[in-house]
């Protein structure tokens, strides 16, 4: 399984057009799992990020397919001018690692 995470910064007073822009994708069949988040901000080390989306895809080729989808692109279309911030991140849940490891 793929999990796909999205860190966003909304532009001042942008924050829920961002959110309704991200909105459209809950509407990709692509996506086993699908969450648009708002961030709580109860991290004392940083709080810049506003919305997170995080998605749980099959495997890559349903990754692929969910950015082919044409309400991805209708996202990017009203999301990309109003964020001042986009950090992405595409891990393989089946090689996380899921207890401590030996320190050398």
């Amino acid at each position: 399984m793929i999990r796909h995470i999205v860190f966003f910064t909304a532009q001042t007073g942008e924050i829920e057009r961002v959110r309704a822009g991200l909105s459209l994708l809950t509407g990709n069949p692509h996506a086993l799992t699908l969450e648009i988040g708002t961030n709580v901000k109860s991290d004392q080390l940083g709080n810049e990020v506003d919305l997170v989306v995080y998605g749980e895809f099959e495997d890559a080729a349903a990754l692929a397919a969910y950015k082919a989808h044409p309400a991805y692109q209708a996202s990017i279309d009203i999301v990309r001018p109003i964020r001042e911030m986009r950090i992405a991140a595409d891990f393989d849940s089946q090689n996380a690692v899921k207890s401590p490891l030996p320190l050398s």
